[in-house]
């Protein structure tokens, strides 16, 4: 597998150093298009569920589509790193390692035009807008998608804290689904020295945290995580002489079995609705919610699990079959809603920083074994 990897860590580099958040990674997929331009491929399709953008390679029969898909967005996180590739954009940085996937994905290109599909169809997809949850969705929404839509679709995540370049594969679920929950408690303000007059929701709003405390840990059954992590609340305004009318909760709700999350949704809203209930008259004191940043469980499936098992063999790299899913969420499961494929991590170290810590860096010594697995994947489905 010829490679100039010496170009695939200066990409890196570049896009490490040019990050962009999510929904404005127009830039990035410039950059992304200037450089697999040289590997023409058959097709370019861009501006896809935002600046998403897809590249397709053609087999000279019949076959299979095979996609394979990375991620384009950085995050809101000031890096601490010092070195002359860091981040030029105050308060936005490559912490996830998209920077490294995009590479991957990069190299897979040079990949397939060295040695072309004799069948099928390799389409390769930089998704905007994973870290808000959007991208995968508007992607699939996308009109132009269902023209291009694959047969199988594969994507990767590097994972510190396991060996450099092991293969992380699980069965059925991968990584949680999440969501985002605000909750907002309308009262009625009155001046301080005459509470009675007012609606204040401190105490609906306190029942609240105490009904959710009891999925404040994850529990003692890794394989069903539940837990429900306050994230901000606010009351009122800071003003001595007004009783609060206004209160304000948000909430990620997490869990690896699709059922388990719809009950622990349902959940807290009944909880929240009885807290009302039990403090304020129900025409004076009142609430709304809002369901935001959704991403439902990655589930793997079985038979492209056992591909993923083969291409580590044939890439000479080492896999570990986990006991238990992951807890945190990718909305590439809105992907494997609708095709078959899976989702594997590619360990990035031992004692590298962690995911989304602001000295994490993406190692560029996972950027061969990241091309290995793609290629290894594509020769086994388009056998």
């Amino acid at each position: 597998m010829n490679l100039q990897l010496s170009h695939l860590i200066d990409l890196r580099k570049e896009l490490h150093k040019n990050p962009e958040l999510s929904d404005q990674e127009k830039q990035t997929a410039l950059l992304i298009r200037k450089y697999i331009s040289q590997y023409k491929p058959d097709k370019v399709v861009e501006n896809l569920g935002g600046h998403g953008i897809a590249f397709i390679f053609n087999g000279k029969e019949r076959g299979p589509a095979v996609m394979f898909r990375c991620e384009l967005d950085a995050l809101p996180i000031h890096e601490a790193n010092h070195f002359d590739y860091r981040s030029s954009t105050y308060g936005v940085s490559h912490k996830c390692g998209h920077d490294g996937h995009m590479a991957i994905m990069s190299g897979l290109a040079e990949v397939i035009r060295n040695n072309p599909p004799k069948k099928g169809r390799i389409l390769l997809l930089f998704q905007p807008s994973e870290e808000n949850g959007q991208g995968a969705k508007r992607v699939l929404q996308d009109p132009r998608f269902e023209k291009i839509k694959p047969d199988y679709i594969f994507a990767m995540h590097n994972i510190p804290g396991y060996p450099k370049n092991s293969i992380l594969i699980k069965d059925d679920v991968f990584s949680s689904a999440s969501i985002g929950l605000i909750i907002r408690l309308k009262g009625k303000t009155s001046h301080a020295s005459e509470p009675e007059k007012g609606q204040n929701p401190v105490f609906a709003m306190a029942n609240i945290l105490r009904k959710v405390e009891k999925y404040a840990l994850p529990g003692i059954n890794p394989e069903k995580i539940k837990i429900i992590t306050p994230i901000y609340c606010r009351l009122g305004e800071q003003a001595f002489g007004t009783n609060p009318g206004y209160a304000e909760l948000m909430f990620t709700i997490r869990a690896t079995q699709k059922k388990d999350f719809e009950d622990v949704k349902k959940y807290v809203i009944e909880s929240a609705q009885n807290s009302i209930q039990k403090v304020a008259p129900f025409n004076e004191f009142y609430m709304e919610h809002e369901w935001v940043e959704e991403f439902p469980n990655t589930q793997n499936n079985i038979i492209c699990n056992s591909i993923l098992l083969k291409a580590a063999d044939q890439s000479g790299l080492l896999s570990e079959k986990l006991l238990f899913p992951f807890r945190w969420s990718e909305d590439f499961g809105h992907f494997l809603e609708k095709y078959p494929g899976a989702l594997f991590g590619l360990g990035a170290g031992m004692d590298q920083p962690a995911l989304h810590n602001p000295d994490y860096d993406f190692p560029d010594e996972l950027i061969e074994a990241g091309v290995k697995m793609f290629y290894n994947i594509y020769q086994i489905m388009l056998r």
